[in-house]
């Protein structure tokens, strides 16, 4: 029995997603004879449990009836870069509470590949977010040349736990860094809380401020991979916030923050536009696009996913953008269920959430994905305004244990099998109640991702070429394939 022949061909990537400068010999042809079923499912003991090997064999046109999934490694598209969460200020203090045992534990179950779920992608706050215990800065108020830049806050409790999670990644862990707001001085309401612009006078001060912090995180051990402008630029909160309109963010990019990085050795580092929910990505992306001073400086473009006040997720919205910029890789840059509570910790739908979004996402262009805190505690915090959410793993302190959800382990299903530098490949699904998206790994092995949000059991052949295997999706579950 011959199975279909997949010819791969190895890229360079020259950071993250770029296309290649070069392509090596391809290896030998691969055979694939055989599938993996990894499975998480509602109801069930199953948590990225391995339930079954199946082997490929020939099968004829299926039936109208019949439900497939279809996977064609010979059409590739966006290069994958990675996976990951946050390392906030509320994760690195409740990491701290844990006895040293469970921090290990933590540690492994996000970054270990072999015992884990294969983190390699990262963000943290510059100044406070609303996931810090206060409010701070990196400098005294009024001072505009940053004679008095100090990263001292950061010592106690963030700095440690990043170099513990790149350690644990094996020593490289793409991070990029965000601001919630200048400080308040910087701001036309002086406040760092309610949103309020950025006054002009200040860009150039406040993008020196983003290379003091970059080069001092550096000189501390920690490599910064990227940065965006602004987290959320168009949501006035009650937390720590700042409103650029699209042409405001323009401004700032071409005539400061870009300019800056350039100065100062740092053009290496990807500049991220946007930050904020897919409703308004195609405006964002294009005006900044659509300015060739500004575009010059911006590496991709990011995203969030809590549109679902403005009528539902706008998936397309990616689509769109991926098709009018082609060049500029697109990730999530944030996403997190809210509002936290011990009695809805095990509904399924948190867990669901996460791989609608991410099969939608990466379906439609998107090369990253990052989930916000990746710890928090018992409260769904710590929090200085209240505003608590869940994460995928939480600790309840005062016992120094550790409570999984099922979004870790549906986060778990990409992270885990798809690893940077794959590349994704089409896949097809017959049937609405089973979605899918499929990756090329750069070691030849093909992850394919199939979720049933549904409550029925669905028998269904997976086909690659004229084989197949066949199998059942089970009701409420996430499934990887490997190949």
């Amino acid at each position: 029995m011959k199975n279909p022949i997949v010819t791969i061909l190895l890229f360079i990537a020259l950071a993250g997603c770029e296309q290649p400068a070069s392509v090596v010999e391809p290896p030998q042809p691969v055979e694939r004879t055989q599938a993996t079923v990894f499975l998480t499912a509602d109801s069930t003991e199953y948590r990225l449990s391995k339930t079954e090997t199946l082997t490929f064999a020939p099968f004829d046109q299926p039936f109208e009836k019949q439900a497939c999934v279809f996977v064609d490694p010979t059409h590739t598209f966006q290069t994958f870069i990675g996976i990951g969460g946050a390392l906030t200020d509320a994760s690195a203090e409740t990491f701290a509470k844990l006895p040293e045992a469970k921090q290990a534990e933590l540690l492994q179950a996000y970054y270990s590949t072999e015992n884990g779920i294969g983190y390699t992608f990262a963000r943290t706050n510059i100044n406070s977010c609303d996931f810090s215990s206060d409010m701070y800065t990196y400098v005294e108020d009024g001072d505009a040349e940053l004679n008095t830049f100090d990263i001292g806050h950061d010592q106690q409790f963030k700095i440690p736990l990043i170099k513990k999670a790149i350690e644990a990644a094996g020593g490289k862990l793409n991070m990029f860094v965000s601001p919630w707001s200048p400080p308040a001085w910087m701001k036309d309401n002086n406040d760092m809380l309610q949103g309020g612009h950025l006054q002009p006078e200040y860009y150039d001060a406040w993008a020196n401020y983003f290379v003091k912090f970059i080069q001092a995180y550096e000189q501390a051990g920690i490599p910064v991979w990227g940065l965006t402008p602004q987290n959320e630029p168009m949501a006035k909160q009650t937390w720590e916030s700042c409103i650029y309109t699209a042409q405001e963010e323009t401004d700032f990019i071409k005539k400061s923050l870009g300019p800056a990085l350039q100065k100062n050795g740092l053009s290496d580092k990807k500049l991220i536009a946007w930050d904020h929910n897919r409703d308004l990505l195609y405006q964002r992306a294009s005006t900044y696009l659509s300015d060739p001073d500004a575009a010059r400086y911006i590496w991709g473009i990011g995203f969030h996913w809590y549109e679902l006040w403005n009528g539902g997720r706008q998936y397309e919205n990616v689509k769109r953008v991926a098709e009018s910029f082609p060049d500029k890789p697109l990730l999530l840059t944030e996403a997190c269920n809210y509002p936290f509570s011990w009695e809805t910790f095990d509904q399924w739908k948190w867990g669901e959430q996460y791989g609608e979004n991410m099969i939608h996402d990466f379906n439609n262009g998107a090369v990253a994905w990052t989930d916000w805190n990746i710890l928090l505690d018992e409260t769904g915090g710590p929090n200085h305004v209240g505003n608590f959410c869940f994460a995928p793993i939480h600790a309840k302190t005062a016992e120094g244990s550790l409570h999984y959800m099922n979004s870790y382990y549906y986060i778990g299903h990409f992270s885990k099998f798809i690893r940077p530098g794959a590349r994704r490949i089409a896949s097809s699904s017959s049937r609405a109640q089973l979605l899918t998206t499929a990756f090329l790994n750069p070691d030849g092995t093909i992850a394919v991702v199939v979720m049933n949000p549904t409550n029925e059991k669905i028998y269904y052949r997976m086909y690659l070429g004229n084989e197949a295997v066949e199998t059942v999706s089970w009701p409420h579950s996430i499934a990887t394939l490997i190949l």
